[in-house]
């Protein structure tokens, strides 16, 4: 596994090495958490439990100065529990909306696929429109608004598979795995990191990501990198190993996270080897294998991009 570092004279060093001090030995993974929020899109992390999702959400969140809600995912958990509700007000006579958990600026929705799929649709509106509408009003929600959903692995008990159009929602899937042999003997040393991340103080302000996000958005990508997306893009059309391919939408989300990757590595332009880093990231939940039904590995991805030749 290749080493990942920034530049100690990059705006984000200091944020990444202090996320690197909680989250032991995944830089790649926060880099990618941090390319996906900086593309405008959200993050899903599915994994067992117990190796750190929860703890990635709340540094993130304390790093970037941003305010934090987790909602807990269960069955009986219904979507006015996650946007809000209406009460009557005895005293004035009228109804005042009680705004949920969702209205805040960094979402983890833990354990997502542990509820069913008509609450699950509640975050859709919220992640795609940045807004929720309750009892037919419309409301926006805090700026910037990123979602972190955790799910636990699809044979554990009592778990909703996500349906394609909503895994679709997510620009970035995860996976943190079990720490190396030096992190984990560090976090048993310490005795949990939990803690820790809660007493992180912002490195960043709400106000720092839009701007992030324009500098990322507009980063070089010359016609043969964008002519390069689009051959692996159409490569999954064709390919037969895949049901079906990548989306439209799923190219778009490549080259935003792939510029969001050059800018951390401290670029001004889009390589293919970005294209290639984030790429497995962004397609594996989008693209199913056609042995099986189940979704791409990285192993997939790894043999598409040896098939499409760089221009």
């Amino acid at each position: 596994m290749p080493v990942f570092s920034v530049s100690r004279d990059h705006p984000l060093a200091p944020l990444i090495a202090a996320a690197n001090q909680v989250i032991l030995g995944k830089e790649r993974e926060i880099r990618l958490a941090l390319a996906c929020l900086f593309a405008g899109g959200h993050l899903l992390i599915e994994d067992l439990p117990g190796v750190g999702k929860t703890t990635l959400a709340q540094t993130l969140a304390a790093l970037l100065g941003l305010r934090y809600h987790r909602i807990q995912f269960t069955s009986d958990l219904l979507p006015a529990d996650i946007t809000g509700v209406s009460l009557y007000q005895r005293e004035t006579g009228d109804f005042r909306f009680l705004p949920g958990p969702i209205f805040a600026q960094l979402i983890l929705a833990d354990e997502i696929n542990r509820a069913t799929p008509k609450t699950q649709s509640a975050l859709l509106e919220a992640m795609e429109e940045g807004q929720v509408t309750a009892e037919g009003e419309t409301r926006p929600l805090p700026q910037p608004f990123f979602v972190i959903a955790t799910q636990n692995p699809a044979h554990q008990i009592g778990t909703f598979p996500l349906p394609e159009s909503q895994l679709d929602r997510f620009l970035v899937r995860l996976e943190l795995g079990y720490p190396d042999r030096e992190a984990e003997l560090a976090l048993l040393a310490s005795g949990g990191q939990r803690t820790r991340a809660a007493s992180l103080t912002p490195l960043l302000q709400p106000a720092d990501i839009p701007v992030l996000r324009q500098a990322t958005a507009t980063l070089h990508a010359a016609p043969p990198l964008l002519a390069y997306v689009q051959a692996l893009v159409e490569a999954t059309r064709r390919q037969t190993g895949f049901l079906h391919g990548l989306s439209p939408r799923a190219g778009l989300g490549l080259l935003a996270v792939a510029r969001a990757w050059a800018w951390l590595e401290g670029r001004d332009m889009v390589l293919p080897d970005d294209v290639q880093a984030v790429l497995p990231a962004v397609a594996c939940h989008r693209l199913r294998s056609a042995q099986g039904g189940g979704h791409a590995t990285p192993e997939d991805i790894g043999a598409l991009i040896r098939s499409v030749p760089i221009p």
